[in-house]
């Protein structure tokens, strides 16, 4: 009978790992190459593509102990699924009750494209509602944190907290690189460090939270990781200081056209100039004021002028 070729890789590390595998629960299987193997361990991408095959009775068993497995070719190991997934719950601090939801948000299509099953669903539908959750809940922290900004403020906000620069960067501090499902050339090609690859899959991770736990353990994850972040920002007070966009916002909130700023003086030496800006609100004078820049000095005259129209 005709051994069936359950695995192929480019690899004889991965390769010879995958055959301990099989051996450890019972299968025999046999190596297949179109290249002479060497003595030493080496990479045959480019050269050749080696096989293993099993007994056609064992070649169902032996791709569902493959796929319950995950070959970290760099340090020649073999760590269980379960166990990867058991790290990464204890660093984000959630326990899931659905595994399965997990093992979802972590698959990357270029392992589903490399399923021979068939059966390997991607995390792109997760990362759509992800997606959604995660600038609810974000709003919502931002609206009770900060009752005092305005939309503009709070929606400049949340666009760098939900940025994939963002995203990635709190992936990273999870170490979820670690445990994403890549298919062999996505993993070749780095892709446990690719920005966008990270954060898709953090908001995949956060809809798989919500779908497993609700919106109260989703909205207590999102909240344990953008803490830190948000506390930046308001000791830094970045919304805060964008006078001129909150200037504006109040003048088109009474049906008034926004304001015009225009430098009226210049003064001092080239490397210490010292600009005086004007502010004008429908053709008249509002405010002016001084800075070492024109957008410093435009932000401060916003600010006098909002200061002398709400009366404070």
């Amino acid at each position: 009978m005709t051994p069936t070729v359950i695995f192929r890789t480019h690899s004889d590390i991965e390769a010879n790992i995958v055959k301990g595998l099989l051996q450890a629960h019972g299968i025999w299987s046999i190596v297949t190459s179109d290249v002479p193997h060497s003595i030493f361990p080496l990479s045959v991408d480019g050269l050749g593509e080696v096989r293993i095959s099993v007994h056609p009775d064992e070649a169902d068993e032996a791709i569902r102990i493959i796929e319950a497995h995950r070959t970290d070719i760099r340090k020649g190991e073999v760590i269980r699924l379960n166990d990867q997934f058991a790290r990464l719950e204890e660093r984000t601090g959630y326990r899931f009750r659905d595994r399965g939801l997990l093992e979802h948000a972590l698959t990357h299509s270029s392992h589903a494209q490399e399923d021979v099953t068939g059966a390997v669903t991607d995390n792109e539908s997760l990362e759509f509602l992800g997606d959604s959750v995660l600038g609810f809940v974000v709003a919502d922290v931002l609206f009770r944190k900060f009752p005092a900004y305005t939309e503009g403020q709070k929606s400049k906000m949340k666009a760098m907290l939900v940025s994939k620069p963002a995203l990635a960067q709190l992936a990273a501090d999870i170490n979820l690189g670690e445990a994403l499902l890549l298919g062999r050339g996505e993993e070749k090609t780095g892709g446990r460090q690719k920005q966008a690859l990270l954060a898709d899959a953090y908001e995949a991770f956060i809809a798989a939270v919500f779908l497993d736990g609700g919106i109260e353990a989703a909205h207590a994850f999102i909240t344990r990781q953008f803490d830190p972040l948000i506390e930046r920002f308001a000791a830094d007070d970045f919304p805060a200081r964008d006078d001129k966009s909150a200037l504006q916002e109040w003048l088109q909130g009474r049906g008034l056209p926004p304001p015009a700023y225009q430098v009226i003086e210049e003064t001092g030496p080239p490397q210490r100039r010292v600009f005086k800006v004007e502010v004008r609100i429908q053709g008249r004078p509002a405010a002016e004021a001084s800075g070492h820049s024109k957008k410093d000095a435009e932000q401060r005259a916003a600010r006098v002028a909002l200061e002398k129209l709400k009366g404070t």
